[in-house]
């Protein structure tokens, strides 16, 4: 397969037309439409419905989709490698984040990278743990945020100064919201929206034998979403402090968990890894001004 037959594959993909794919791509549709068939036969599979005036995806085509979308991540990450290699005056870093407030941390780092550097670029990706791993072992990241212990047989890491607190995300004329904090006791029957990676993480750590007892009626991976599920009353949010808006003017409110439940993040990257010139003036910086930190 060529890198370009996979650009054109996904274009089609995305416009649902090869006629517009073609004019999108400043090539004829005839050429367009050979390339898609001498594609398929080199796989041996279908990979599009075709009508008179779409086409939609097989399921082969959805698959073939998923790994073209990576091979291309992987392949433009790599010219930008080759790029920036011999000069930090510019670059890009990409970087995976777990949701948190103390994301505040490293972005003071990249600011202050950018005043020396000003033509650098930050790409983030957001995802929970075992997303931002995944892509950190596959290249398509120079760095990660996790928020959980790190795996010292893989990854080097800058653990962040200030931890997440957990605590219920509910309206506020909730009469939960009249507690100044929420005891393990008061969630056993009350509908709870969990990130999953808290689910399998953290929130056994706090419920331990009464784990069993919770009723997840929602999960998620993105502290927004629950939120607007708490508005609409459908729930309790577990999530982290200062995630979404409890503001005077927000419907919600954030109350912490009693006993405490508190989660370390931090900045994470492979072992042996080659760093681009922008990436690594990244990793001096939080090395060598750790008060920043």
């Amino acid at each position: 397969m060529e890198i370009r037959v996979l650009r054109y594959f996904l274009e089609v993909a995305r416009e649902g037309s090869i006629t517009h794919a073609a004019q999108r791509l400043h090539i004829s549709q005839p050429t367009l439409s050979k390339q898609l068939k001498d594609l398929e036969a080199e796989l041996g599979k279908k990979l599009f419905v075709r009508s008179s005036f779409s086409v939609k995806l097989t399921d082969e085509g959805m698959l073939l989709r998923r790994r073209a979308e990576d091979i291309l991540d992987m392949v433009d990450k790599t010219e930008e490698e080759f790029k920036a290699l011999g000069e930090v005056t510019g670059g890009d870093i990409h970087i995976g984040a777990a949701e948190s407030d103390n994301i505040k941390y490293l972005a003071r780092h990249i600011k202050n990278l950018k005043v020396r550097y000003p033509r650098i670029r930050t790409h983030l990706y957001s995802g929970d743990t075992d997303d931002l791993s995944e892509r950190l072992d596959r290249g398509l990241l120079d760095f990660a945020v996790i928020a959980e212990a790190v795996d010292l047989s893989k990854y080097n890491f800058v653990e962040l100064p200030e931890s997440d607190i957990w605590g219920v995300v509910m309206r506020k004329d909730d009469p939960l919201a009249q507690k100044e904090a929420v005891a393990i006791d008061d969630l056993l029957d009350l509908p709870l929206i969990v990130s999953r990676q808290g689910l399998r993480e953290d929130i056994p750590k706090l419920f331990g034998e009464k784990m069993d007892k919770l009723n997840v009626t929602a999960t998620l991976n993105l502290a927004y979403n629950g939120s607007v599920l708490a508005r609409e009353g459908l729930g309790y949010v577990l999530t982290f402090d200062k995630l979404v808006d409890t503001s005077e003017q927000s419907e919600l409110c954030f109350r912490p968990l009693t006993p405490s439940l508190e989660t370390k993040l931090f900045v994470v990257w492979k072992k042996y890894q080659v760093f681009t010139p922008a990436a690594e003036a990244l990793l001096k910086e939080m090395k060598q001004y750790p008060a920043v930190l």
